[in-house]
């Protein structure tokens, strides 16, 4: 059976440097951190392999290996033994009365050196893991606006008390662009809740086709999946800038995929960037948010063909 080789072809080659230049093997395996065994250990196999520095030029790594261990190396990403057909066993595994163990049992049959037991379940589990399904979202430009509020809040002083309020951020993505607003507003309310829909619609220069909210209650009354209940005051105003309403579904996050990224990195660029500031007023506030914004905005558009 071929020996367990310990140290990587690099630590290898550097070890026989260092002991034909006399250093102890206490003192290379602290330079290479690994035990002072492991380094006699190897210093053993090389000088019963007749091997000594400077190697060969036509030493390659696998030779060395074979040399030291009797064995040829594995080139990096592959596995040692016969895979089965992953995708054809996780196949079976869907049918009725087949456990892994008899898929295991089946693969040892036609590969007797093949994989353990739970070796071979983990990566079976593995590759299932690998099949779950994710649709990428496609996003045409000017249908969809997804809105919601930061889970953080911004402090705002009151200069008569010196009391400290906090706003909430309101944060509204266009799906296709990314193209972000934010505001802060006292609470989430239905006025604050609308307000700032009108202010997002006057800074975007037009309104998109859909709103997707979160099921905050100033928007959504009722949750569903077939017949979401729109909130009076909002339905009104959607109607009146002829936007339809799609409520992200309760438990899907994938449905807010795009507000829930663009809610954390406006965090980071308002809540990070004005950390150091002082605010006595929510309209001083907002202009702050407003330039840093616009800033964010700026930014050039990654990851796109």
């Amino acid at each position: 059976m071929p020996a367990k080789r310990e140290l990587s072809m690099r630590q290898l080659r550097h070890l026989l440097r260092l002991h034909h230049d006399g250093v102890s093997a206490r003192e290379i395996g602290r330079r290479l951190g690994v035990a002072r065994s492991t380094i006699q250990d190897n210093l053993k196999r090389a000088a019963a392999a007749g091997l000594k520095w400077p190697l060969a030029d036509d030493v390659t790594e696998e030779a060395l290996e074979l040399q030291l261990f009797g064995r040829a190396a594995i080139a990096t990403g592959r596995r040692r033994r016969v895979e089965p057909d992953w995708a054809a066993l996780a196949r079976e595994l869907k049918r009725p009365g087949v456990t892994m163990m008899i898929l295991w049992e089946e693969y040892r049959e036609v590969q007797p050196e093949g994989y353990g037991y739970s070796r071979f379940c983990d990566l079976l589990r593995g590759f299932e893991r690998r099949l779950t399904p994710v649709m990428r979202q496609h996003h045409v430009a000017g249908e969809k606006v997804f809105v919601d509020y930061s889970g953080k809040r911004i402090g705002i002083v009151d200069p008569m008390t010196g009391e400290i309020c906090e706003a909430e951020i309101f944060v509204g993505v266009l799906g296709a662009s990314n193209l972000t607003y934010a505001e802060a507003t006292w609470t989430q309310k239905l006025p604050d809740w609308t307000g700032a829909h009108v202010r997002m619609f006057r800074f975007f220069g037009g309104a998109p086709k859909l709103l997707v909210p979160d099921n905050l209650k100033s928007g959504v009354n009722k949750a569903s999946f077939y017949d979401p209940e729109i909130n009076r005051t909002y339905g009104a105003m959607a109607a009146h800038y002829s936007v339809g309403v799609l409520p992200a579904r309760p438990g899907k996050p994938r449905d807010k995929a795009k507000v829930e990224a663009g809610v954390r990195f406006a965090q980071t660029y308002i809540l990070g960037r004005l950390r150091r500031l002082t605010f006595f007023s929510l309209a001083e506030c907002n202009q702050a948010i407003a330039l840093v914004m616009q800033r964010m905005n700026d930014r050039p558009m990654r990851n796109l063909a």
